[in-house]
Order: C-alpha cells, then sequence, then structure tokens
C-alpha cells in the first residue's frame, strides 16, 4: 500500500500506519502541480529581481540584509548549517519519519516554492528507510522547529546522520547506498524545509493516537476493578449520564455497562453499600473529562498536519508572497499541553483504583495487598508505590510549557509557543500513564483470582485470559515483579485488550 499526499486530506491513522507501520507514501498528480506552479512563480520573481523575505534576504533579524542572487544558493546552505543545532537524545525512529512526512505532506500543498525534485527526495528517503537522527532538544516552537528540522535536512544535503538497515550511520554513506541523490538548495527551499511545525507535530499526533487507545483501555481496567471491589453498576446507568449531557462522559458509561454485562460481581446493588468510592463511581465523568479533551486536540490536530506552515507563502494565482506566521506553534503547544492533562488523569484515578484493590481498610474483604500469605510476602505493596511514583511525575510534566515565552533573534521573534516542550512533556505523560494502567491490569488480575475468574463478566474474562496467556502469573508468593509489570505494559502498547474485550461485548466507544 501507499499513502497519497496532497496536502489536505492526511490523517492520524495514515500518520500511524506510515511512522510505525512503514507504509510508502507518493504524491498526487493534484500535489505535482501546484508544486510545479509554486516553483515558477518563485523563479519569474527572483529574475525580475523582487525583494522577497528568505528569497533575497537573510532570515530572523536579518530579514533587512539583502543578499545577492548569485549568493542564493550559499544562503540556502547556510541556512540550514547555522541552524542545524539540535541538542540531547535522538527522536525515536518512528518519531523522525513521522516528522518526515509531516513536512513532505505541507510542502505538497504547493505554498512552499520549492523545487519538486527536492521533495522527492525527501520521499525516497522516507520511503526507502533512511531515517534523519533528529535530535530532540532546540525548538521554541515558533519560526517553526527550526533546529530540529534542519537536522530533518542534513541526510539530502550528504550531511548528518541517519537510521539505516538497523544501524545508525553517516547522511553520507545511507543515501549512497539507497542510491538517493543529495542536493544543493535552490533559493526559497532552505527556508521552506525547516520553517513550520512539523517536529512538534509529530510527537504530539503519536502521543494523541496513543492516549486514544489508552482512554478506551482505561475503560476496560476500571471495569475489572469495579468488578475486584464489588462495585455497583447502577451508577452507570444510562439515564444518569444523559441527564448531564457530556458525549465523552455517556460513551464511557455505556463502555462500562457493556463492558461488565454478565458480571456476578459487580451489580446494580448491593445490599453492603449505597454507593462506591468516586475512583469507581466517578469513572464515566473522570474518564468522560479526558475524552472531551481530546476531541478538542484531535480537532486542531487534523488541521494542523494538512497546513502550510513556512513564511512566506506563494499564492501564484494571486500573484502575492506574503509574509506571516503560521509556524507559530500556540494553538499546538496549548492543545498538547492539554493533552498531558488528560493523559495524566487516566493515571491518576487508576491508581487510586490500585490503591483500593490493595488496601485491605478499602478492598471489600481482599487480602492485604493482593496476598495471601502477609508479612512473610509483600504481594502487590510496592506494585502500588511504582504506580504513585510515576502519577507524581505526572504532576510536575503536566505543568504547562504555553504559558512561557522567550525572545529571540535579536528580539525579532519576541514570542515564542515553547509547543515542542508541550509535545514532549506530553509523550513523557502518556508513556507513564500506559505504565501505571498496565500496573492496574496486573494487581486486578490476581484481585479477580482471588475474587474466582468463573465470576467474570464475559468481556472481562477475555481480557483476564489474554493477560493469562501472555504468562502472567497469579502471584501466590513473592516473585520478581517488575518483569511481569513490564508484561502488562506492554499489552496496553496496541489493541490486544481492547480486542479481546470487543470479541464479546461489540465495539467501544
Amino acid at each position: 500500500m501507499s499513502v497519497i499526499l496532497d496536502g489536505n486530506h492526511l490523517t492520524i491513522e495514515e500518520v500511524i500506519r506510515v511512522s510505525r507501520g512503514r507504509e510508502n507514501v507518493s504524491l498526487s498528480d493534484f500535489s505535482v502541480k501546484a508544486v510545479n506552479k509554486s516553483r515558477s512563480y518563485v523563479e519569474k520573481k527572483l529574475d525580475e529581481g523582487a525583494l522577497i523575505y528568505g528569497l533575497t534576504t537573510g532570515f530572523g533579524k536579518f530579514s533587512d540584509t539583502i543578499v545577492k542572487n548569485g549568493d542564493a544558493r550559499a544562503l540556502q546552505k547556510n541556512l540550514i548549517l547555522s541552524h542545524a543545532c539540535g541538542m540531547g537524545e535522538p527522536f525515536k525512529e518512528e518519531t523522525a519519519r513521522a516528522i518526515l512526512l509531516l513536512r513532505i505532506n505541507a510542502l505538497s500543498k504547493g505554498f512552499s516554492g520549492i523545487r519538486l525534485s527536492t521533495i522527492e527526495g525527501l520521499i525516497a528517503m522516507l520511503n526507502k528507510g533512511v531515517t534523519p537522527v533528529i535530535p530532540m532538544k532546540g525548538s521554541l516552537g515558533a519560526s517553526g522547529d527550526l533546529a530540529l528540522l534542519a537536522h530533518m535536512v542534513l541526510p539530502l544535503l550528504g550531511l548528518g546522520e541517519v537510521y539505516y538497515k538497523g544501524e545508525r550511520v553517516s547522511g553520507a554513506i545511507a543515501t549512497k547506498d539507497a542510491g538517493i541523490k543529495t542536493i544543493e538548495l535552490e533559493s526559497k527551499e532552505g527556508l521552506a524545509l525547516i520553517n513550520g511545525t512539523q517536529a512538534l507535530c509529530a510527537v504530539g499526533t503519536l502521543a494523541l493516537y496513543d492516549t486514544w487507545n489508552l482512554a478506551r483501555i482505561a475503560d476496560i481496567v476500571a471495569a475489572m476493578s469495579a468488578e475486584a471491589l464489588l462495585g455497583i453498576t447502577k451508577a452507570f446507568d444510562k439515564k444518569i449520564h444523559e441527564a448531564r449531557g457530556i458525549k465523552g462522559q455517556i460513551d464511557v458509561a455505556m463502555n462500562l455497562r457493556n463492558i461488565l454485562k454478565g458480571s456476578k460481581l459487580a451489580k446494580e446493588t448491593n445490599p453492603d453499600k449505597v454507593q462506591d468510592a468516586y475512583s469507581i463511581r466517578c469513572t464515566p465523568q473522570i474518564h468522560g473529562g479526558t475524552r472531551e479533551a481530546l476531541v478538542y486536540i484531535q480537532n486542531l490536530v487534523n488541521s494542523e498536519i494538512n497546513a502550510a506552515t513556512d513564511n512566506p507563502l506563494i499564492f501564484a494565482d494571486e500573484d502575492e508572497v506574503i509574509s506571516g506566521g503560521n509556524f507559530h506553534g500556540q494553538p499546538l503547544a496549548i492543545a498538547f499541553d492539554t493533552l498531558g492533562i488528560a493523559a495524566s488523569e487516566l493515571a491518576n484515578v487508576s491508581e487510586r483504583r490500585i490503591e483500593r484493590l490493595v488496601n485491605p481498610s478499602l478492598n471489600e474483604g481482599l487480602p492485604a495487598f493482593l496476598t495471601r500469605h502477609g508479612g512473610l510476602n509483600s504481594g502487590f505493596m510496592i506494585a502500588q508505590y511504582s504506580a504513585a511514583s510515576m502519577v507524581s511525575e505526572n504532576k510536575i510534566y503536566a505543568h504547562p510549557a504555553s504559558v512561557d515565552s522567550i525572545p529571540s533573534s535579536a528580539n525579532q521573534e519576541d514570542h515564542v509557543s515553547m509547543g515542542s516542550t508541550a509535545a514532549q512533556k506530553a509523550a513523557k505523560i502518556v508513556e507513564n500513564t500506559r505504565r501505571v494502567l498496565g500496573i492496574e491490569l496486573f494487581s486486578v488480575c490476581q484481585a479477580l483470582d482471588l475474587r474466582g475468574e468463573e465470576n467474570l463478566s464475559p468481556a472481562t474474562r477475555k481480557v483476564y485470559d489474554c493477560v493469562r496467556r501472555a504468562g502472567v502469573p497469579f502471584v501466590e508468593e513473592d516473585i520478581l515483579m517488575a518483569p511481569e509489570m513490564k508484561k502488562c505494559e506492554e499489552l496496553l502498547m496496541d489493541d490486544t485488550i481492547i480486542k479481546a474485550a470487543e470479541s464479546v461485548c461489540g465495539k467501544l466507544l
């Protein structure tokens, strides 16, 4: 299969297929025509001697400095070399592929004035697995991700480093081996390649996709905890949630009802209690709040992955080159700060459910720390510690980056978004949230063994069986816990347990 790019219709699912599934991409006929028209217009304006930012001037504070036409190639190459100032550990290969994909898609809109052959070079890198090594640090999220995208471009110039055939090698070696012709940049091309939000957008897009997956998983695991804690399902009644009218909340309540249908543990009423604690009773409201945030973020991401975000933009049909600020990452910075908060709340309430499972004062008669032989054995005592540590770490990461700004380029760029920081923080929170939910899954399967797995609903029994098939055991006596926690985390990295539940209860919202 091949994902066809036209700059307007790329989906989040296609980003996943290309970045993680390594599908190939190609340009649509529409994009080929648009790119060629835009480039012809740029060359026409250069022949006319027009004064245009980034074509015949310097960059940033140097926008008032005129550059001779004969120095155009040197200007563009110098831009890439001087701006490749990224530091720190590199992005994962899948993230770098997503960055490359999003930049190609933005250029394919035909507003950037870049040559078709240059875009084809980027496509060849993506399709042949020549993935640029891009450091994670160095972007302010305004004027785009300049430093990070400059590293993306280096291999096309025969410079920098790449991941290729499972190794980290020089860009020059990999491009030669893959049969990719290196290029010399022409007017406008260096600026077109690095002036955009594609690095921060790629990180946030992957994190958003994973959070949607975790939102569905969280509903499943919460339902299992409701069973283990003899929860009252009347709190999930359709009438309650429709009376409030918040769609995310309504959807979670429906998921819980469907997952718990047929359970002998979680029932409509419980003669021993009137209502459950918030971490069980308010699951639709808490998880639903996360879902409402995800819808807002998804709407922005769907727009941004199909946006023209460089400067200036070429409008050939109107005979205009307009300098603006589409590279400014503020809309995404706020969204990805929100993503971090939304994901962290899934972990927060998960940790509270873990505490109720292991605490003999709260767990409805289960043994302390879910071990039959407490004292000699510690059971799941420190598993809860681990979850609590990551939840607290998330609270630090959830502090918004978007409220910060620092002037750059001699105060020409006097407000920046810090969107790259927001996206990277969100991604860390998502990883921690997956681990916390994995600990809850590990703990609740232990609790359900103690209750008797024959009492589970058909859907949760399928998930329970999936966990046990993965080699996660019932813990009769203390064992090395970390490997088992890791197995549960890995089960949550895709839709395995979602499909297990859906095989019985139908499609989860």
